[in-house]
């Protein structure tokens, strides 16, 4: 038990650091994320050490019943390489430019569209696509139009990872802990509708307190505009996807998984992209969209999988799983997820979680921790350090405290409403 502890608690302490000091490292023309390195190597001791019983282990890897981790690896990639090719064919940076121009001058204006559509495009594909998408776009209108991107680029970064609550596809840890309850999709929008509206309200009205003295000014709101790459493939990519998250909507009742329709989605659209390099010969969409898939997810969510199950035989989750079940299950789940995962990440606290959950309420709430926490400290998600390091790129003065001190206004109001909407609604 003690050395199972000490291990994990190892692991996790050194992939945190990977991400802050050394979150890429570089092989001659090779590079890679390092956040899942330490995992790895974790997994491979508790392994060395029979710390688990491996055979047990790889059936419950590869489990033909309900969801097991590959068929959410398979679900969250094939959603994600949707979103991508969408990215490349610059269907995001049109949105976002077309936003611009609606906004006629008005800061305000541009705030609340910007905040609406991030939002609803996190809604239908991702957040994290949305925030790597949109971040350097807010980066150069503002420069261009001499004003104050903070404002933008907090809103942009606390709507993506709110609105991802609303369906099960628009986090990993959505996708994680809501699949391995063998939730399906409309039974996770039906209980999640409500504390997404309330979480998205709270969330909007704070960030227009904190920013509305910065966003009285004028703004030049012309700007470059912006070419669609290959308008038949975005019509095709767009079908697709509305066609996907149909199916995901339906799928329990066609008896068809969901990480089924996700692929089958995915490889049609790969199909359409293998159609379009023979006949145009053109190569750069369907490269970029193959090379752009997270694939480092694979090895670290394999890796957390295998060292919870570590944890869990020597009975560590299981203490864990009652003294969260002492109280009010709705808070004591959504409070310590936040906290968790504002500390170690939401991907491994998505894993631990999901194997102490006892309750519909302890489910849900654990999601609106993970999504939520995510905002409280770059830690929290792979998209706040890219965040922040794409910050860093373009010379933006925006520091980690800075991003606690965000976090804290407003994420601490947004996880109690959300959690308020999930007691009503359950």
């Amino acid at each position: 038990m003690v050395l199972t502890l000490v291990i994990s608690i190892i692991a996790i302490i050194l992939m945190l650091i990977s991400i802050i000091c050394f979150p890429k490292i570089k092989f001659k023309t090779f590079e890679t994320q390092t956040f899942y390195i330490f995992p790895f190597v974790a997994m491979i001791l508790v392994v060395s050490f029979k710390l688990i019983d491996l055979d047990d282990a790889m059936n419950r890897l590869v489990s033909s019943g309900g969801m097991n981790p590959l068929k959410i690896i398979v679900l969250f990639f094939s959603m994600s390489f949707l979103s991508i090719i969408l990215d490349e064919l610059n269907f995001f940076e049109y949105l976002a430019n077309k936003a611009l121009k609606k906004a006629n001058g008005s800061q305000i204006k541009l705030f609340l569209i910007l905040y609406l559509l991030c939002s609803v495009l996190t809604i239908f594909t991702s957040n994290d696509i949305v925030i790597l998408t949109f971040t350097p776009f807010i980066i150069f209108f503002s420069k261009n139009a001499k004003i104050n991107p903070i404002p933008y680029l907090v809103t942009e970064f606390i709507a993506a990872n709110t609105w991802s609550m609303l369906f099960i596809i628009g986090n990993p840890t959505n996708i994680y802990i809501g699949a391995n309850a063998n939730i399906n999709f409309l039974d996770y929008f039906k209980v999640m509708f409500l504390p997404t509206i309330f979480a998205g309200l709270t969330s909007l009205s704070i960030l227009f307190i904190l920013f509305r003295k910065k966003l009285k000014e004028n703004i030049d709101s012309t700007s470059e505009e912006i070419i669609i790459k290959d308008k038949f493939l975005l019509i095709v990519s767009l079908i697709l996807l509305g066609i996907c998250i149909i199916l995901l909507a339906i799928s329990n009742y066609i008896n068809l998984e969901m990480y089924l329709v996700s692929l089958i989605c995915a490889l049609s659209l790969l199909l359409f992209l293998i159609g379009n390099l023979i006949i145009k010969k053109d190569k750069t969409i369907i490269i970029n969209g193959l090379k752009r898939i997270p694939y480092s997810l694979f090895p670290f969510v394999i890796s957390m999988f295998f060292i919870v199950l570590a944890l869990d035989n020597p009975g560590i989750t299981d203490n864990l799983k009652e003294l969260l079940n002492k109280g009010n299950t709705i808070f004591t789940y959504g409070t310590t997820s936040y906290l968790s995962c504002s500390l170690i990440n939401n991907i491994p606290m998505s894993v631990l979680y999901s194997s102490i959950t006892t309750n519909t309420g302890s489910i849900y709430s654990s999601i609106i921790g993970s999504n939520i926490g995510a905002f409280l400290t770059p830690i929290g998600a792979l998209a706040g350090i890219m965040w922040l390091s794409i910050l860093k790129k373009y010379e933006i003065k925006f520091s980690f405290l800075d991003f606690i001190k965000y976090g804290v206004i407003i994420s601490i109001p947004t996880l109690l409403v959300s959690l308020l909407g999930l007691l009503i609604i359950i």
